[in-house]
């Protein structure tokens, strides 16, 4: 089967979209920041390297010979891994998306798939959840804006790379089972109530993309 670089590997998101993929056959590169902290990662399969998503060479680099690059990057792992970031960089998503774009071009590497926020959806009323402060927390807002403005850097940007972005619920599940089952929407909260969704399924929705892709230069949900 086809390779796919998964940056991010070493998180809650990248570590489920490994395993789908390798358990679909296709030959892995897991990148993370520090190798020595993610050897549990490797396996037949799966080959574990550095990089940083930022670096337009080393996402060429890394990139070429793949079939498909996902991004599953963020600079903390949750609300508390935030809280002890200190400095968050508000342009860390922009870089990501400028050099991602740049690499995979320059690479020859057609499909993109980056993992999204909810907190950039619009609910009911049109208004994005980040600026519900009665409901959005304050502390995480400058994240929230952060990841808003890669997902505008994709929307303007001029590529011949097919990307997408896919946004799971709020609420993500690291010990739900994979079902192989969920539903997409488009840019708004899903009308059916608060959603969840396992991360063995946001792999699923991440690689049945890659395999036979049915969305486009785009911004989807995704939940179950």
């Amino acid at each position: 089967m086809s390779g796919i670089a998964i940056f991010g590997a070493g998180g809650r998101a990248g570590r489920a979209i490994t395993a789908e993929a390798r358990d679909r056959g296709h030959r892995v590169t897991a990148v993370v920041r520090d190798p020595r902290r993610h050897g549990d990662i490797a396996a037949d399969g799966v080959s574990v390297v550095r990089g940083d998503v930022r670096d337009p060479q080393a996402t060429s680099t890394i990139s070429d010979g793949h079939e498909a690059v996902v991004s599953a990057v963020t600079p903390a792992s949750g609300p508390e891994a935030l809280a002890d970031l200190g400095h968050l960089d508000e342009q860390f998503f922009v870089h990501g998306v400028d050099a991602l774009l740049d690499g995979l071009a320059h690479a020859g590497v057609n499909r993109l798939i980056v993992i999204g926020l909810f907190a950039n959806l619009q609910d009911e009323h049109g208004r994005l959840v980040l600026d519900d402060h009665a409901s959005f927390p304050s502390h995480l807002r400058p994240f929230a804006l952060s990841h808003t403005a890669g997902l505008e850097r994709l929307r303007a940007a001029d590529t011949t790379v097919d990307w997408l972005m896919l946004t799971p619920p709020a609420v993500l599940s690291a010990a739900a089972p994979r079902t192989g089952r969920y539903r997409t929407g488009g840019d708004t909260v899903p009308s059916s109530g608060p959603a969840s969704l396992s991360y063995a399924d946001l792999a699923v929705a991440v690689l049945d993309e890659i395999e036979a892709p049915r969305h486009h230069r785009t911004r989807i949900s995704v939940f179950d």
